[in-house]
C-alpha cells in the first residue's frame, strides 16, 4: 500500500465519501470476516496454548472454554493473565513483580501458540464453508481481518476456507492498530474498494464487533455457544449452521435492516 494512498484512507477520505441521495439502497458487495468468525482460534488456539504456558510457569489452573470466553471482554491478553493471576491469589495487586510475570507467561504462550497452531488441525465453524462457496459463487467478495501474525494467519485461512475465496487478509503485523481499533476492517474496505455501506462484517467476539461498529460496519457475531445479549450487533448467532442456516440472501436482510436504522453519515 502506497503512503498516498494510507494517509488518505487513515483519513477518512475515499473517492466514496460523497452523499448517497436520501432513501438509497446500499446492495451487499464483501463480506468481511474476523479470523475468530472461520474458526474458534480463540478456544481452540489461545485457550490451549495459554493451559499449555500455565503448566510451564508452574501454574495450577487451567482455563474452561466458559473462563475464557469471560475474559474476551478484556481486549488485551495481558489483562486477562492479571485478571485470573487476581482471582487465583497468585498475585495480590499490580505491581512490578506481577509485571514481570504477566509478561513472561505471554511470552511463553506467544512461542507455544505458534508453535501448536501450524500443527492443530483447527475445523472451520458449522456451515461456514457452505456460505463462502454460495458467496463466491454470487460475487460477493470476501476478505478475512486478525490480529494475529501473517505468518501463521494466512495458512489458518487456507486452511479452514480453502484456496481462491478469499481475496484479502489483513492482520496488524501489515502496520495496523489491532481491534477493537477499526483500523483493520477500513484496510480491508480499502483493498476491497468497497465502502462500507456495502459491506457486512462477521465476527467471533464482542471485541471484533466493537471494531466493525467503529468502522461503520452492520455485524453478525458467531459465538460457538449460546447467543449472548449484544445489541450493537446485527444478528447473533452459535454458528453459521442449525435449523436456519446464514446464506447469502440473510446476509443482504440483515445488512440491509441495518442500514435501514443507522444515518449513511455514519459510514
Amino acid at each position: 500500500m502506497s503512503t498516498t494512498r494510507e494517509t488518505t484512507w487513515r483519513a477518512g477520505r475515499f473517492w466514496w465519501d460523497s452523499a448517497a441521495p436520501a432513501g438509497a439502497q446500499y446492495p451487499l458487495r464483501a463480506i468481511i470476516f474476523d479470523l475468530d468468525a472461520l474458526t474458534d482460534i480463540e478456544c481452540d488456539g489461545h485457550r490451549v496454548a495459554y493451559n499449555a504456558a500455565f503448566a510451564e510457569h508452574h501454574l495450577d489452573f487451567q482455563w474452561s472454554v466458559t473462563r475464557y470466553r469471560q475474559l474476551l471482554a478484556l481486549p488485551d491478553e495481558r489483562q486477562r493473565i492479571a485478571a485470573e493471576l487476581r482471582k487465583r491469589c497468585v498475585v495480590e495487586d499490580a505491581d512490578v513483580l506481577t509485571a514481570m510475570l504477566v509478561d513472561e507467561i505471554y511470552h511463553t504462550k506467544t512461542m507455544l501458540f505458534d508453535e501448536l497452531i501450524r500443527e492443530r488441525d483447527l475445523a472451520p465453524r458449522p456451515g461456514l464453508l457452505d456460505l463462502l462457496s454460495e458467496a463466491f459463487a454470487a460475487g460477493v467478495h470476501m476478505a478475512v481481518v486478525s490480529n494475529g501474525q501473517r505468518g501463521w494467519v494466512e495458512p489458518v485461512v487456507r486452511q479452514v476456507a480453502g484456496d481462491g475465496l478469499v481475496e484479502v487478509v489483513i492482520t496488524a503485523e501489515d502496520g495496523y492498530k489491532p481491534m477493537p481499533d477499526a483500523e483493520v476492517f477500513r484496510a480491508a474496505l480499502w483493498e476491497l474498494g468497497i465502502s462500507a455501506v456495502h459491506a457486512l462484517a462477521i465476527t467471533g467476539s464482542a471485541v471484533g464487533l466493537r471494531a466493525a461498529t467503529a468502522a461503520a460496519l452492520p455485524a453478525v457475531v458467531i459465538t460457538g455457544e449460546g447467543t449472548p445479549d449484544l445489541p450493537a450487533a446485527a444478528a447473533v448467532r452459535p454458528d453459521y449452521a442449525g435449523d436456519k442456516p446464514l446464506w447469502v440472501a440473510d446476509c443482504r436482510n440483515l445488512h440491509s435492516r441495518w442500514w435501514a436504522t443507522h444515518k449513511l453519515t455514519a459510514a
